[in-house]
């Protein structure tokens, strides 16, 4: 794998994510993936968002022209709750019963980075816990009307107003927000590739 690849291909729609590789000073393009990001019966978190990442990744190194194979960065991030996923609200009903269900509560976060380039693949993931104060029925309904957490697993984004419901976050917080920017510099550097 050398000379070391100049730049990377982001499998990701997510504007955060874009945020936190600039940050790093990482270059790179965006083609999103079209893998399937359902958790299949019985499977445990931390393997889910190992696979999800990992597909992602795969999908669109796979539709790369020879001529441009870049390594390929997959992500996902997911909440979990009493050993649930819970995966995005798909309506303002299903928002602000999470909002409900993680209200005055600790819940996890896994957050996994994989790398596909030239035959070889990598994976990490970031575990990070997150509590909740008690929340009121007015305040999730004002926060849901917001906007903000549609989209976004267990319906809350941490960099924004959500910050005000989180009273301690144990772990990583890039991770929370949807790519652990240490676990993803150790995984650019494994592969050559310049952070900072």
């Amino acid at each position: 794998m050398s000379p070391a690849p100049s730049q990377i291909i982001l499998a990701s729609a997510s504007p955060r994510r874009r945020e936190l590789l600039q940050q790093i000073g990482v270059q790179f393009q965006v083609m999103v993936s079209d893998s399937e990001e359902t958790p299949a019966p019985s499977e445990a978190a931390d393997i889910y968002v190992r696979r999800v990442a990992l597909a992602k990744a795969r999908t669109v190194w796979q539709r790369l022209p020879p001529h441009q194979q870049y390594p390929v960065l997959g992500a996902d991030t997911e909440v979990i709750l009493d050993g649930e996923i819970l995966g995005k609200p798909a309506d303002r009903n299903a928002g602000l019963a999470m909002l409900e269900r993680l209200s005055g509560r600790a819940h996890e976060v896994l957050s996994a980075v994989a790398l596909v380039y030239g035959g070889v693949e990598a994976v990490r993931v970031s575990r990070s816990i997150v509590s909740f104060r008690p929340t009121t029925l007015q305040e999730r309904e004002t926060y849901w009307d917001s906007g903000e957490p549609t989209g976004k697993a267990g319906g809350y984004a941490v960099q924004g107003m959500g910050a005000v419901f989180i009273n301690r976050l144990d772990g990583s917080y890039s991770g929370v927000m949807g790519l652990p920017i240490f676990e993803t510099a150790e995984l650019l550097r494994e592969f050559g590739i310049g952070v900072l």
